[in-house]
């Protein structure tokens, strides 16, 4: 698989008041194509920060963050937007819909904001739509979907926008398991058929199956990395044991 993202040293450091909180601390990560990776650790362990960094919302305080080969980091505020443009889409926990507008037309905005108008925008629109599942609700308002059906809209925002990159912050946070795992398997296709590079903030261990590599982040450093599913679970299952 072809690399795409790396980190070197990577460093967010936060003044409050005379103290200095380190929120990550000198993270060094690859992220290639054709993978979905969990990012996984407590509240407060760093995960949503390191996701801003990676998505050039936030600016680091020092390190390096390569995209596709290019420094990311010595880039002007001005030139953040257009690299968030063409090669970076998001999905939030709490989902980030328009109220006032139908399902179609928070996909149209998503692709209006990276450039996408017209007939072109409809047809991208209505056929991601379709690939979440949604296609018959294209004209229903988000007060008229299920929690689940409401990721799934955010999901197809991102998809339509046809980013290489998609980085999501706990995405099935406010989903029971169903619509959670169902949310998640269109996430891996995307990478798995579509060659796409997705990042997956979350705490949801039920869903630790979808990925194919697992990052655990302790105090703003990543901590462990495994690849090997059944053996993170089989350790879940002793540590559990040995607590009883």
């Amino acid at each position: 698989m072809a690399e795409m993202l790396e980190t070197r040293e990577l460093r967010m450091v936060y003044q409050d008041g005379k103290q200095e909180v380190v929120a990550v601390a000198g993270v060094d990560v690859r992220f290639r194509r054709g993978e979905i990776v969990g990012l996984f650790g407590p509240s407060g362990s760093g995960k949503t920060t390191l996701l801003s960094l990676l998505g050039c919302i936030l600016k680091p305080s020092s390190g390096s963050l390569r995209l596709f080969g290019k420094e990311v980091t010595s880039l002007g505020e001005k030139a953040l937007p257009a690299v968030r443009k063409r090669f970076i889409s998001f999905i939030f926990q709490g989902f980030n819909l328009f109220p006032a507008l139908s399902v179609l037309d928070n996909v149209l905005l998503g692709l209006r904001i990276k450039g996408i108008t017209g007939e072109e925008a409809e047809q991208r629109a209505l056929r991601v739509l379709e690939e979440v599942g949604l296609s018959e609700r294209s004209t229903f308002l988000p007060r008229d979907l299920s929690g689940g059906q409401k990721q799934r809209v955010a999901v197809a925002r991102a998809l339509a926008s046809d980013c290489p990159l998609i980085l999501a912050d706990e995405p099935t946070g406010n989903l029971d398991h169903a619509n959670g795992r169902n949310v998640m398997e269109i996430l891996r296709t995307l990478a798995h058929e579509k060659g796409r590079c997705v990042v997956v903030a979350t705490h949801d261990n039920r869903i630790d199956d979808i990925f194919d590599r697992i990052l655990f982040m302790e105090d703003g450093s990543i901590t462990k990395e495994t690849d090997d599913i059944n053996k993170l679970r089989l350790m879940r299952e002793l540590t559990t044991s040995s607590l009883r």
